[in-house]
């Protein structure tokens, strides 16, 4: 059965339509930030961590990438891990797009696997089952190939609340977000090495990009703190079980 945003969607249709080229019209092209892509940071045992997915993830609303969610992750665990980092990500990538990048990356072993994707599906219509087997495939991939001790899965961010969106195409954007949002809920339940964070900042308008769709500087700041709380939270077991065992680190705890 077919939820009220999705019979109104029908109904809104040309509404929907010209709010969308209104938006396109007048926003505001970011760059995604200059910065390296990859590096070593910190001190301490290893912690290979890959970031991948959208806009998001590549730091656009930014200047550079120290300011966006790899450099600001990667600062932030430095300061207890010798974290060797790698950013695959790019502006307006699906699920899709970042299952076709990473397939072209040489098989090796990332202890985290951070993932931000989902706005460019919502926009796209892609439908909550797509969403599934294309995320499947992605986590399937990534255990495959990178053998993980933990998929991080960022949530859909709340569209709802984006200033450059007007209503009502910002709310149906929300339902649809939220749908797809419980994908990644699923998957989670589903997979050990998968554990879901909802994608809840606060409501401030200090936290938006001058284009009133992607994360400030400080928004980048809060979602790594927020990362980095849960990736310490997942390891801390496994780096008890290993005390005296010399380096390695990496594991991972079902919610």
């Amino acid at each position: 059965m077919l939820a009220l945003d999705q019979i109104l969607r029908v109904l809104l249709l040309p509404l929907l339509i010209l709010q969308g080229l209104g938006v396109r019209r007048r926003a505001l092209i970011l760059q995604e930030p200059a910065g390296l892509r990859r590096g070593r940071q910190g001190k301490g045992p290893q912690l290979r961590i890959l970031i991948a997915g959208d806009s998001s993830a590549a730091g656009v609303g930014v200047n550079h990438q120290t300011e966006g969610l790899s450099g600001q992750l990667s600062a932030q665990l430095g300061s207890q891990f010798e974290v060797l980092w790698q950013l695959e990500a790019s502006t307006g990538h699906r699920t899709r797009d970042t299952l076709a990048r990473l397939q072209t990356l040489p098989k090796q072993q990332f202890d985290v696997v951070v993932l931000a994707l989902g706005v460019n599906d919502v926009t796209h219509g892609t439908s909550r089952r797509k969403f599934h087997g294309e995320q499947t495939l992605l986590m399937q991939l990534l255990e495959d190939k990178f053998a993980p001790h933990l998929i991080l899965v960022c949530g859909v961010p709340q569209m709802q609340h984006f200033p450059a969106l007007p209503q009502p195409l910002a709310w149906v954007l929300g339902q649809q977000s939220a749908r797809l949002d419980q994908v990644f809920a699923r998957l989670a339940g589903a997979r050990p090495t998968v554990v879901h964070l909802p994608f809840q900042l606060p409501q401030d308008p200090a936290l938006a990009a001058a284009d009133g769709y992607h994360p400030s500087a400080k928004a980048y700041q809060l979602w790594a703190e927020i990362l980095a709380q849960k990736i310490l939270s997942q390891l801390a077991p496994h780096r008890a079980g290993r005390s005296g065992s010399g380096s390695g680190t990496g594991a991972q705890e079902q919610l």
